[in-house]
């Protein structure tokens, strides 16, 4: 069985092949189809059912298993869910391995996400910087929605207040300064 990070890196190397083979659009089929309505049909079927409650209860521990060490805050209230991503376990480990095969690894969740969420009956809003940061909000399709101001939903976890939210430092950077702070960032 494949663990987990040796995961990350083959899927990956997919949407990069995927790319070559048939453009964006393959890949955007590709996370539609084989993730939202196969392999994560389960959470489709909650979410669609239960709303933010099901929400809760999916990326609640999916979350948890995925990054143990917490790199993520969930908000939520009875209009938005919003996860704030500090440190993404797989792109984080994409970053400290030097693998880099896709232009755009973080954009799988929107890609198999979004189109779930407007099945839903929600809307969401997303932003993440290519260095394992990221946030959503996600509304019901008839609220108003759009940016909220930073710090407004998720307090001091908003992950736009982290200082290298908009810099060139990476994860691995605060990584290697927190564990050998005389250490050179690579």
């Amino acid at each position: 069985m494949i663990g987990c990070y040796d995961f990350c890196a083959h899927y990956e190397w997919t949407f990069a092949w995927l790319d070559r083979a048939g453009g964006h659009p393959l890949v955007r089929s590709y996370w539609d189809e084989a993730i939202n309505h196969d392999s994560q049909r389960h959470a489709r079927d909650l979410i669609r059912r239960e709303g933010i409650p099901g929400m809760l209860k999916y990326w609640g521990h999916t979350l948890v298993d995925e990054s143990p060490s917490l790199g993520f805050t969930i908000t939520h209230t009875a209009d938005v869910f919003r996860v704030d991503m500090h440190d993404c376990p797989s792109k984080g480990f994409l970053l400290r391995n030097g693998l880099e095969n896709y232009r755009d690894y973080c954009d799988h969740c929107m890609g198999w996400t979004g189109p779930m969420l407007r099945d839903a009956g929600f809307t969401v809003d997303h932003e993440h910087n290519h260095r394992g940061q990221c946030w959503s909000e996600i509304r019901p399709a008839t609220t108003t929605g759009g940016h909220a101001p930073v710090g407004s939903v998720s307090g001091e976890k908003d992950v736009r207040l982290l200082p290298d939210w908009n810099t060139g430092a990476t994860p691995v950077d605060r990584y290697v300064k927190a564990t050998d702070p005389d250490q050179k960032s690579p």
